[in-house]
Formats: C-alpha cells, sequence, structure tokens
C-alpha cells in the first residue's frame, strides 16, 4: 500500500487539476489485479511499454487510466513468444471470424433453438428483455415459458417469439425436448415457482445459460452438486460471492483468482461481469474492455443471458459464446452512448443496438 511522501504527492497530483500523463502505470495501481493500493493517481491518460499489464483493464482501474495507449518499444516477436499470456482480449477481428456471414440457403432450423424460462410475478420484464435480445442476435427459434400473466404483455412486445404461460414444471416438458440451449434466471424468482423450473432444468441434460436468481438459488442448494461441463454461468460480484461463499470485496480484490476458483468450483464456462468483465473455460481467460458507466442499471444481465444463449444456440463454442455474447453486450452499449450519453442508458437501448454491432455496421 502506498504510504508516507509518496502517497503526499499522489493526492497532491489528484487534486492540482492539471492534466496527467501516467508512464506504464498510474502510480499506486496493482498491475496484477486493477486495484487501488490505498491511492492511485487518476490519469487523463496512460501509455504503457511491453506488454499491457492485465491490472490496467479492470476493476477501479477504469477510473484511474484514463485513455489508454500501448508501445512495445519495437521488441522482437520472438521475445514475446517466450512468455506466456496472462488472458486475450475479445476484439472486432473476433467478432469477424466467430460471425461470418450466413449461407444464403439458411433457415430457422439451422440457427438454434432457445428456451427462455423465467418471469415471476412482478418481474416479467426479465424474461421478455431476454427473450428479445435473443432474437435481435439471431437465434431461429425462440420460446419463452413465463408466468401466465405476462403473455398478453409478451405477444405485444415480441410477437416472433413463442410464448407460453406455464403455471408448473411439468408443463415444460415438451419444451424442453426442442430446446438447443436454455436461459434459465432473468426475473425467476426465489419462490416455489422459480425453484421448481429450476430444478426440473437442472434434471435435464440440456445446455444452460444461467443467471440472476438462478444462481442465487444454486447458492443455496450447494452448487458443487449441480456442478456441469455444459452450462455457461453469468454471475455479477454478489452473485460471485454467493457461490463462493466469500465478501465481495475480497473477490473484487483479485478478479482474475476470483473466476479461477469460480470456474474450479462449478464447472463450465464463467462470466464474471464487472469493468473489464472476465471468461473462463477453465483453459483461457478472455477480457472484455469495452463498455461503460451507463449499464450500471438493472436488466442489462438479462440482455446478456440473451445474447450468449442464441450465440450458442448458433454453434459457437461454449467459452466463445460466452465472450462474444460480453463483447457485443458492451459494443451495443458503448453505440447507444455514442448518440444518447451514458446517463439514462436503460437496458432495452442495447437491443435496438444490437443487430449493428453484430452484423459490423
Amino acid at each position: 500500500e502506498v504510504r508516507g511522501s509518496a502517497r503526499q504527492a499522489i493526492d497532491q497530483l489528484n487534486r492540482s487539476g492539471k492534466p496527467v500523463l501516467a508512464v506504464d502505470i498510474p502510480s499506486g495501481l496493482c498491475t496484477d489485479t486493477g486495484s487501488v493500493l490505498g491511492s492511485a493517481v487518476c490519469a487523463d491518460c496512460t501509455v504503457t511499454f511491453i506488454g499491457v499489464k492485465q491490472g490496467l483493464l479492470t476493476h477501479e482501474a477504469v477510473d484511474h487510466v484514463g485513455q489508454l495507449y500501448f508501445d512495445n518499444l519495437k521488441l522482437p516477436e520472438e521475445v514475446y513468444e517466450q512468455v506466456p499470456v496472462n488472458a486475450f482480449r475479445t476484439s472486432r477481428s473476433d467478432r469477424e471470424e466467430l460471425l461470418p456471414g450466413r449461407a444464403r440457403s439458411a433457415h430457422k432450423g439451422t440457427n438454434g433453438r432457445v428456451l427462455i424460462v423465467g418471469g415471476d410475478l412482478g418481474m416479467g420484464g426479465a424474461a421478455l428483455m431476454a427473450a428479445e435480445a435473443t432474437a435481435r442476435t439471431g437465434a431461429g427459434l425462440i420460446t419463452l415459458a413465463t408466468r401466465p400473466e405476462h403473455v398478453p404483455a409478451a405477444l405485444v412486445r415480441i410477437p416472433e417469439v413463442m410464448t407460453h404461460g406455464i403455471s408448473s414444471a411439468g408443463q415444460l416438458e415438451p419444451m424442453l425436448k426442442n430446446a438447443d440451449v436454455i436461459v434459465v434466471g432473468p426475473g425467476l424468482g426465489q419462490g416455489a415457482w422459480g425453484q421448481a423450473m429450476l430444478q426440473r432444468i437442472l434434471a435435464t441434460d440440456n445446455p444452460l445459460v444461467v443467471d440472476a436468481d438462478a444462481l442465487n438459488l444454486i447458492c443455496q442448494w450447494d452448487v458443487e452438486r449441480f456442478s456441469r461441463d455444459n452450462w455457461i454461468l453469468t454471475p455479477h460480484p454478489g452473485e460471485a460471492g454467493r457461490l463462493l461463499d466469500s465478501p465481495v470485496s475480497d473477490l473484487q480484490e483479485d478478479r482474475f483468482l476470483a473466476i479461477e476458483r469460480l470456474q474450479r468450483a462449478c464447472g463450465g464456462t464463467v462470466v464474471l461481469k464487472g469493468a473489464g468483465s472476465l471468461v473462463t473455460d477453465g483453459d483461457a481467460l478472455y477480457l472484455c474492455d469495452k463498455g461503460n458507466p451507463g449499464m450500471a442499471t438493472g436488466g442489462m444481465g438479462d440482455v446478456l443471458s440473451g445474447i450468449i444463449g442464441a450465440l450458442w444456440a448458433q454453434g459457437l463454442r461454449t467459452v466463445d459464446a460466452a465472450r462474444m455474447g460480453v463483447y457485443l453486450h458492451a459494443m451495443a452499449a458503448d453505440r447507444v452512448a455514442e448518440y444518447q450519453g451514458e446517463r439514462g442508458m436503460v437496458a432495452t437501448d442495447l437491443i435496438t443496438a444490437l443487430p449493428h454491432v453484430i452484423n459490423g455496421q
């Protein structure tokens, strides 16, 4: 932790009101985790050298780095080849590789079938947003299983989605058989209805995207009991803390370590949301440095779960569906911020922008 005269100097810099250029890394910022070590320089821009430090791209770093520039100082490529890579940043080139143009002969049956289960009483909007995001991400056939009370709203909002009002888990049966991917959690609630739906879904072998209250219920039931390879978990730091039975503050101190612990405990692929969202399948680690503070509002996670489910159903590898979903979600938010600003952004704004960022427009 920064102490003494060094801390006084940093604090004086931050009070000066003058433009600040950080060389390599803002003093006081941890290069490995992005945590502030007591006090850190708030730079307008940072020029980093040799390698991009992972701590510049996540957690508290986003409030201290400013505009980030990189210079390799003409280091030979063979030197880089000797150094293990900590993480990969998802980029536009990844989108172009993973989402090429569709075959002209494509039809709805070849573009994936997604089932979304959620929307208990008072939370119907979450499931609707997930379903609409799934549609805008290009899934071929989408089914929404929600409370009967929400069917009229779904028919008005998203008539393209096959909406079923269900009161018991037994009514899920015919829908489970046809789903390539199931998204469970948006607005699911933690009451009897949500518990029954989740228990039935966890008993299947279907690929699952698990979000929101589905994560909270699994925490209560024992996550290791349900560990599986064919699921994608999308916790925010609070949910991640409950999954690991750890304080959120401890988890945030080292998000890279936290996501490794999550993946070992849960299996499959894990997304740790937040500034500089992380994705890992236990093999490679991916970081998304896109997005903005306008995303700090309700419903954003519901939209993300729908995007990931749609990509997975369209044939992307599990980890690629997760990391590309995070990237497209963040890029849609950045596109919205460009034309209306960050403050006042809502989750449904991203849904409209999704086709543009997916198609590279």
